[in-house]
């Protein structure tokens, strides 16, 4: 999704919506965040949901420490940027990037969703957090009518609230459908609120689950649930439609559904069904393959799982690094990740088949240095 071997050609489901709607592709930012509030229910469980110096202590650094590498990342890659056009050193590693920095984006936005939400959670407790989502959504959705901004424009709520807290050469641009270049940032001060309420959706779905020790009760509350805000999603869609880059509720009630009905499908996979397997003895050849694929397929998924942050980072520092170093081949110059698409799999796989092959060596790639971590049993975490 983020590293195609060219931009020019992507298979459909793995671009972004242009405004309105939701492809495969924003569902993962989404999914992720869900899985973050999850993850924040079963976490702070272990200490009762106390709000004290210490958690709140813990919740803090955690989120500014994501922040801070989000922005060291953008910072390495505008020096490293500027560095090799020839700029000075204080040009390119501090006037440049304090001047031009993204201030928000995925990291700055993890960060802030895991600072806010866990501190919310902690104050409100599990029993009140579907509440406090709803009153954060129900915020946003009244600014979103009374301010009428519906569309990507200079006039819409987020870009006049970025542009004057952040600055113009601080934020993301984006073009709509009259090819004008407007300052608009996805990941914008405003639409974290709404984001906030995201993950405290993820968390109330944990608590849902969590509660409940039959695992049938379990599937079954994840299911409907998911139904439920797959629903209500829709629905709310043709006033306030589904819209990645604002954040809106209606983004949020279908998203969280989908990833609630994909966690109880998994849990009655992996917890109710590979059991089941499992008691039966395979005999032939073709069983005991079936068994052994059926017993180890979710692994490759498990390497990712267990290092999520440092293999995000890893990919991250890799494209930037590998998209900056250039060399002359056949009189033409290319990058790393450009020499690997034009040459080794255009030609195989052709435009769009081999943009594709591309960003799956990628994945391949990261995948091998994080099982490396896996097998060893290293889990690096905040």
């Amino acid at each position: 999704m983020n590293n195609p071997g060219s931009w020019a050609h992507i298979y459909a489901p793995l671009r972004h919506a242009a405004w309105n709607g939701c492809t495969p592709t924003d569902l993962v930012f989404p999914f992720f965040v869900f899985c973050m509030g999850v993850a924040m229910y079963i976490s702070h469980s272990k200490s009762n949901f106390e709000l004290n110096w210490s958690t709140a202590r813990k919740i803090i650094v955690r989120g500014l420490l994501i922040i801070l590498i989000g922005w060291a990342l953008s910072w390495y890659g505008m020096a490293l940027r500027q560095f090799l056009r020839g700029a000075d050193f204080v040009t390119a590693m501090w006037t440049y990037p304090v001047a031009n920095i993204r201030y928000l984006g995925v990291f700055p936005r993890l960060g802030l969703v895991s600072l806010l939400g866990g501190l919310l959670l902690l104050t409100f407790k599990p029993k009140r957090i579907l509440w406090v989502s709803a009153a954060l959504m129900l915020i946003y959705s009244i600014l979103q009518s009374v301010t009428n901004s519906f569309e990507l424009t200079a006039q819409n709520m987020e870009s006049i609230v970025d542009l004057k807290l952040l600055g113009d050469d601080h934020i993301y641009h984006m073009r709509n459908a009259a090819g004008e270049r407007i300052g608009f940032d996805p990941e914008g001060v405003l639409s974290t609120i709404t984001c906030v309420a995201h993950v405290l959706i993820g968390a109330w779905v944990g608590k849902l689950i969590m509660t409940e020790k039959d695992l049938w009760s379990k599937v079954t509350r994840a299911l409907l649930a998911g139904a439920i805000m797959m629903i209500l999603g829709f629905c709310l869609d043709y006033a306030y439609p589904i819209n990645k880059a604002m954040w809106s509720a209606s983004y949020i009630l279908v998203t969280c559904g989908l990833a609630s009905c994909i966690l109880g499908i998994l849990t009655w996979i992996l917890d109710i069904r590979l059991p089941q397997l499992n008691e039966v003895k395979p005999t032939t050849t073709c069983a005991k393959v079936h068994h052994a694929v059926a017993n180890n397929w979710y692994k490759f998924f498990e390497t990712f799982g267990v290092n999520p942050l440092f293999i995000f980072c890893l990919s991250t520092w890799f494209v930037v690094t590998a998209a900056r170093v250039r060399f002359e081949f056949h009189e033409k110059t290319y990058n790393l990740l450009g020499f690997w698409y034009s040459e080794c799999l255009q030609p195989i796989f052709g435009d769009k088949g081999g943009s594709l092959v591309s960003a799956l060596s990628l994945v391949l790639l990261m995948w091998a240095i994080g099982h490396i971590l896996y097998r060893k049993k290293i889990y690096i975490k905040l």
